[in-house]
């Protein structure tokens, strides 16, 4: 009977226990946590940008005219000076045949009355008149000789057409860039970096790329030139990022850049939802704990923790307002994707 009186008392404790512990459980709000991660930290300058051709230009006539011929095709290789497109000139050739006929003849005129004066036949003032209307018509002679130039767009350096405009036939005005030359492999692109980001940047900074026409691949850049002056309005500086030989990108093409301006290996890595300022939330024994720590690099999606974090941590995601140091929780893991 003593026995049986004992084993009713422990029988009576265990149920206390148990329910206490059920009472426990049912108090507890559920929260999500996760466990740090290790991997690269990762601290970039964004910027966007454009590829473009090391060498480049934009060529259009300086008159309006009709187009006659397109000697080159998209692709093209070609060299100083070699007529890309010709507008109609006949009008222009025929100011320069009128203005080289009046020459002729003023040059002519000029000559005889030099002989006359000479002979005391005409006054000084004949001959310099004489000698005026002969420059005259020679300088004419120039600007008709230009105006006629103006009708052939040449290429301005050695280098590759890569893009056409106009079509034979079309009238086109004075400013129009009808084709562009490009030279000087590889391409680069042009990015522009806000000027609170450009003193992070600096010759030679590895650049991760992304284009539309690749969604999922990553290209690999270098920063090989940084404009010293930047654009007070737009408040950006111009910074060349550099591609290899071996590069898609084309031409034209618009690209998101990343500048690695640091980068940690190994590093403890929370996701950016756990942070509650310069703390996080962590679990232990079931019950909430707020940490101070020592946050490294911050990119878009995690944190580098240099210091205040154990690696197998169980660190609360998104932590609510009005948490409570102590407080009773029951945890359930974040699903990763």
């Amino acid at each position: 009977m003593r026995y049986w009186k004992v084993g009713v008392v422990f029988l009576i404790a265990a149920a206390v226990v148990a329910g206490g512990a059920w009472h426990f459980l049912l108090g507890a709000r559920t929260v999500i946590v996760t466990t740090p991660t290790r991997g690269p930290a990762v601290q970039a300058v964004y910027a966007t940008g454009t590829v473009e051709a090391r060498k480049m230009a934009g060529i259009g006539p300086e008159v309006t005219g009709r187009i006659v011929a397109i000697p080159v095709a998209e692709g093209d290789a070609v060299t100083a000076g070699d007529v890309l497109l010709r507008l109609d000139e006949r009008e222009a050739q025929a100011r320069v045949d009128e203005l080289e006929a009046k020459s002729r003849y003023l040059e002519t005129d000029l000559e005889r009355a030099r002989n006359l004066f000479a002979r005391g036949h005409v006054s000084a003032n004949t001959r310099d008149l004489a000698q005026s209307e002969f420059d005259a018509a020679r300088a004419a002679l120039a600007v008709a000789r230009e105006k006629l130039r103006e009708h052939r767009l040449r290429a301005p350096f050695d280098g590759q057409v890569i893009r056409k405009d106009g079509e034979l036939g079309e009238v086109v005005d004075k400013g129009d860039v009808l084709i562009w030359i490009g030279c000087c492999a590889p391409l680069r692109i042009e990015a522009e970096v806000d000027e609170e980001d450009i003193p992070m940047v600096a010759l030679g900074q590895v650049a991760l790329i992304r284009s539309d026409a690749w969604p999922e691949r990553v290209f690999e850049g270098r920063v090989d030139e940084i404009t010293p002056k930047g654009d007070p309005v737009a408040r950006n500086y111009r910074v060349h990022i550099g591609l290899p030989p071996e590069s898609p990108l084309m031409i034209g093409m618009t690209s998101e850049v990343n500048i690695v301006v640091a980068r940690h290996e190994n590093a403890l890595l929370v996701p950016l939802d756990a942070l509650d300022g310069k703390h996080v939330w962590v679990v232990e024994d079931a019950r909430l704990a707020r940490r101070a720590v020592r946050l490294g690099i911050v990119g878009t999606d995690a944190a580098e923790i240099t210091d205040g974090l154990a690696d197998d941590a169980l660190v609360l995601l998104n932590p609510p307002e009005r948490l409570t140091d102590g407080a009773r929780v029951r945890t359930r893991m974040a699903v990763t994707e």
